[in-house]
């Protein structure tokens, strides 16, 4: 049924996605106009065609899925809708955003108004075919969870490292899923970081990654693998948690938690690690390192205000 399938857009997730369904032997299309020299080379390492503008991605596309920075995935609907319009063509769109499910039955809503069909999705696990850590360095696929009443179609993507979790006809489910899985997994971080940077400033980083390395085994390690490099995701992950805020006040409980990630990847994004990429970043620096350069971050904000 998706023979042909437009990936916008084609960064760290959106590329690998593309790679494993060029793979399986469809044709995968992008649109590069604007886009960065980074994109650019993922897009050619993947073997993504570049349909020359988002019109040509519409035009040829059986399926589109965005795949995007969350702040950007309403605004992108809105375009992917009128180039239907223009085109006369209407791909299946799926939404594969980090957003609160409420965003996405908007998002769901224009492109209902473009009179095509539209699915939910969440993608949990790092990209596939990347390094990963954990189960998914261990084998496990990466999970796209599919909500709306035409997810069922996505089955036939599953395979070659991803793996399609069907949630019922509703859509907002499987945004909901990602939500609340990355309340806990980048909620988690964040708390991780705040309380690194807090130890940093009383003089305790040594003392607490001790006391954790003896009596925390897993977060010590969690740590360890993750911290030093966060703020290159940090910029992109504000949005997220932001998401995650607004579906936790929905059902009536505090957002406040992720208010405060979102604030804590807010001055990540502001140190000088945030100019690394993940394929660029120095994976020799030590955690010590990176929550100095952090402290520091904070204490130039501080005087700042």
């Amino acid at each position: 049924m998706f023979a042909t399938i437009g990936i916008v857009s084609p960064a760290d997730m959106g590329h690998a996605v593309g790679r494993v369904l060029k793979g399986g032997g469809r044709r995968v299309l992008t649109s590069l106009a604007g886009r960065s020299a980074r994109s650019r080379k993922f897009a050619e390492a993947a073997g993504l065609e570049d349909a020359g503008s988002l019109n040509g991605v519409m035009a040829a596309a059986d399926l589109v899925l965005s795949i995007m920075p969350p702040a950007s995935a309403l605004g992108f609907a809105r375009e992917a809708a009128t180039a239907m319009q223009r085109t006369g063509k209407r791909p299946h769109f799926v939404d594969c955003n980090a957003i609160s499910p409420a965003t996405v039955q908007e998002i769901s809503r224009v492109i209902a108004s473009a009179g095509a069909t539209f699915s939910d999705c969440g993608i949990i696990g790092p990209p596939p075919g990347g390094r990963g850590t954990g189960a998914t360095a261990q084998g496990q696929a990466t999970r796209l969870y599919v909500s709306g009443p035409h997810a069922e179609t996505l089955k036939e993507l599953d395979g070659n490292g991803i793996a399609i979790k069907p949630l019922g006809v509703e859509v907002g489910r499987a945004s909901g899923m990602k939500m609340v899985y990355s309340a806990l997994n980048k909620g988690a971080l964040g708390l991780y970081t705040a309380t690194l940077i807090t130890a940093e400033r009383l003089g305790l980083t040594g003392e607490l990654m001790s006391e954790l390395g003896a009596s925390q085994k897993a977060i010590h390690e969690r740590i360890n693998a993750a911290v030093p490099w966060l703020a290159t995701d940090a910029e992109r992950w504000i949005g997220e948690m932001e998401e995650i805020s607004a579906t936790f006040a929905s059902v009536g409980v505090t957002p406040r938690y992720h208010e405060g990630a979102a604030d804590i990847y807010r001055l990540l994004a502001a140190s000088p690690l945030s100019a690394e990429k993940r394929e660029t970043a120095d994976r020799a620096r030590s955690l010590e390192a990176s929550l100095r350069i952090f402290a520091a971050t904070l204490e130039g904000r501080k005087a700042a205000e």
